[in-house]
């Protein structure tokens, strides 16, 4: 079964044993965490996954200093 990335577009093949499946995965080209369910080989929801925080509350993979959209 294969599956489309929502954030490139890559085509996702995945075993047979994500068949009935509801959790996330990563997609090997542009390595985005998606957020799915499948039922019956079939896909009811695909969509990018949350950002997850550690312990501290910081959210994993953020700009951290002078880097992200606020900066120049």
């Amino acid at each position: 079964m294969k599956i489309n990335c929502v954030s490139c577009g890559y085509k996702v093949d995945l075993d047979d044993m994500y068949e009935d499946y509801a959790g996330q995965i990563k997609c090997f080209a542009c390595g985005a965490m998606l957020e799915i369910k499948l039922e019956a080989g079939k896909p009811k929801s695909i969509s990018l996954a949350r950002p997850q925080a550690d312990e501290e509350g910081v959210i994993q993979g953020a700009p951290v200093g002078r880097e992200g959209p606020n900066y120049a």
